[in-house]
């Protein structure tokens, strides 16, 4: 090898590129349906991770924070990626969720 050229290591065939992806799709708190975060419907989304919010029986936490936790970790690690129209799609969604089981919403 050449001076100033690092070697890079390959990954296996279909390993994930990142992290975040691996956690959202295997998560070991809840079994979340596929593609729950592409919906173009904040309430569909709420309503699914109610469903495995509730379902899970690997949860640590009540199933409100299980659903929230999934929803904001999405938010946050998606980042600057997001287009706006999606962001707003996911934060109505975070109300819808909040609306859901009852609590109260930010703000109000």
């Amino acid at each position: 090898m050449t001076a100033g050229r690092k070697r890079r290591r390959r990954r296996p065939r279909g390993a994930t590129k990142y992290w975040s992806g691996e956690v959202t799709r295997n998560s070991n708190a809840l079994d979340l349906e596929r593609d729950v975060f592409k919906g173009d419907s904040p309430k569909a989304i709420a309503q699914s991770l109610k469903r495995s919010a509730n379902s899970s029986r690997r949860r640590k936490a009540e199933p409100f924070r299980s659903a929230m936790s999934m929803l904001v970790f999405y938010i946050n690690r998606a980042g600057k990626n997001l287009p706006r129209s999606r962001l707003r799609i996911l934060e109505i969604a975070k109300d819808e969720l909040r609306d859901l089981y009852h609590k109260p919403r930010r703000g109000t």
